[in-house]
C-alpha cells in the first residue's frame, strides 16, 4: 500500500502542477487580449493563479480536519519560492535578475507584511480575527501597490472569440486542478500514516515543491525573453498572496490548532528568507547568479532541519 499511495501522491501531484500550468497560460492570454500591463499581469493575476494548487490544498486540508498539511503546505511552498525558486531562476537569467525601483521601495513594507503570520502562529493556533487581520493586511499591500503603479486595460473588441476560449479553457484547467488538489491532500495522508510520519512533513518537502512549479516555469521562461519583472511580480506576489489572504481563509473558514513547530522552522524561515532576498536585491539592484546559489543553500539547510525536527 505504501509504493500505491506514493504512485497516487505523484499521479495527482503532477496532474495538480499540470493544471495550474495552463491555469497560467490561459489567463495570461487573457490579460494580453485585454491589453493589461505585465506588472498587472504577474503580480495581480499570473500570481493569483499560481497559488492555486496551494490554495486548494489549505482548503480542502482545513475542511477535511487536516490544517497542518495546508498550513505546512503554504509556509513550506513560500520558503520554497524566497530561496530555490529565485535561486534557480537566477542562474537561468543572462547576468542576474535586474530589480526596478519599484519593487525596491516597498521591500522592507514587503517583509514586515510576512512577519505577522508568524508572530499570530507562534502559539501554535490561527483565530478567526486573526485570519481577517491578515486578509486585510494582504488586501492593503496589493492596494498599496496597485496605486502606486496604475495601468489601464484596453478591451480589443476584435478579438472576442479568442478571450472566449481562454475563458472556457482556465475555468476547465481549475475544475482539474481543484479535483487533483483534493486527491493529492488524501493520499498525502495516508502515505504519510504508511511511513509513521507527521502529515506536515509531508506538506514541507512534496506537495509544496510541487505546488512551486508553475511559477519556476513560468519565472524562468520571463528572465529567458528579458521579463524580469514578470518573474519578480508573479513570485513576489505568490509568497505575500500565500501567507496573508489565503491563511487567512483558512482560518476564517475554520480556526484550528496545529504543531507550532511549523512556525518555527517554515515560518521563521520564510521571514528570514525574505529579509535576505530583500538585501541582495539592494545590493546593485540585481539577484545575482552568486546570491541565487546562497538561496539555494538557504532552502537545503531548510529541509535539512525540517526532516530532522519532528
Amino acid at each position: 500500500m505504501v509504493i500505491l499511495h506514493l504512485l497516487l501522491l505523484i499521479i495527482f501531484l503532477l496532474i495538480l502542477v499540470k493544471s495550474a500550468g495552463f491555469a497560467i497560460k490561459y489567463s495570461s492570454n487573457l490579460a494580453r487580449i485585454f491589453r493589461i500591463s505585465e506588472f498587472i499581469i504577474s503580480f495581480f493575476i499570473v500570481s493569483i493563479i499560481s497559488i492555486s494548487p496551494e490554495t486548494t490544498i489549505s482548503i480542502i486540508s482545513a475542511l477535511k480536519g487536516v490544517p497542518e498539511l495546508g498550513v505546512s503546505t503554504l509556509l513550506g511552498s513560500n520558503v520554497a519560492d524566497l530561496t530555490l525558486v529565485f535561486g534557480i531562476v537566477s542562474l537561468f537569467s543572462l547576468k542576474g535578475i535586474k530589480v526596478k525601483s519599484n519593487v525596491l521601495k516597498e521591500s522592507m513594507f514587503y517583509v514586515v507584511i510576512l512577519a505577522f503570520p508568524v508572530i499570530f502562529g507562534l502559539n501554535g493556533y490561527y483565530s478567526r480575527i486573526e485570519g481577517i487581520c491578515l486578509i486585510a493586511l494582504g488586501i492593503l499591500f496589493f492596494l498599496t501597490l496597485s496605486f502606486e503603479n496604475k495601468r489601464k486595460a484596453v478591451i480589443n473588441k476584435t478579438k472576442n472569440t479568442s478571450a472566449w476560449k481562454n475563458l472556457l479553457l482556465l475555468v476547465v484547467s481549475l475544475i482539474i486542478l481543484i479535483i487533483s488538489a483534493y486527491y493529492t491532500v488524501r493520499f498525502g495522508q495516508l502515505f504519510a500514516v504508511d511511513l509513521g510520519i507527521p502529515s506536515f512533513l509531508i506538506g514541507l518537502t512534496v506537495i509544496s515543491l510541487g505546488t512551486c512549479l508553475p511559477e519556476l516555469l513560468f519565472s524562468i521562461k520571463a528572465v529567458e525573453k528579458d521579463h524580469d519583472g514578470l518573474a519578480l511580480g508573479d513570485l513576489l506576489g505568490t509568497v505575500l498572496t500565500d501567507a496573508t489572504i489565503i491563511l487567512g481563509i483558512v482560518a476564517v473558514i475554520n480556526p484550528f490548532s496545529f504543531n507550532p513547530v511549523i512556525c518555527y522552522t517554515a515560518g521563521i524561515f520564510m521571514l528570514v528568507s525574505s529579509f535576505v532576498l530583500m538585501y541582495f536585491m539592494k545590493t546593485g539592484k540585481i539577484l545575482s547568479k552568486k546570491e541565487g546559489v546562497i538561496l539555494i543553500l538557504v532552502y537545503v539547510l531548510f529541509l535539512l532541519i525540517s526532516l530532522f525536527i519532528k
